[in-house]
């Protein structure tokens, strides 16, 4: 997990993909972190894209650095506790602290149950990690 964590962290941007309805919706995120051995996300609970993340934990992310890409596929789940947030919000502190505060009934985190992360470049075999 930490191999994926680090490259999501090196992307700068990466981009979530959620499916309502049987048709995709994909959109830039940036923030991520590792917490009790799992890789996090963080969203705002007003957004379309919580209420997507509630109904259907089913997501894939894909960013790109230095030539290569990575997807990550799993599920995903929410994690209400005040100690999943502060983690996230401490991992990323310039981007978030701007738009949340760990109390403010806004930030949200989810986390992947299970995944599989795929490294693919068009010089070298992919490489999968599981996590």
């Amino acid at each position: 997990m930490n191999e994926v964590l680090d490259y999501l962290k090196s992307c700068g941007t990466f981009y979530i993909a959620t499916c309502v309805d049987n048709k995709p919706h994909v959109r830039p995120f940036g923030a991520v972190c590792g917490f009790e051995g799992k890789l996090y996300f963080v969203t705002n609970n007003k957004k379309k894209v919580y209420k997507q993340l509630k109904e259907n934990g089913n997501v894939e992310i894909c960013g790109m650095y230095k030539g290569t890409w990575i997807r990550v596929e799993g599920s995903v789940k929410e994690d209400l506790r005040r100690e999943a947030r502060i983690a996230m919000m401490n991992a990323n502190k310039a981007a978030l602290s701007s738009m949340y505060t760990v109390d403010d009934n806004l930030m949200t985190v989810f986390y992947f149950e299970s995944g599989t992360a795929t490294i693919y470049s068009f010089t070298a075999e992919p490489k999968i990690i599981e996590f």
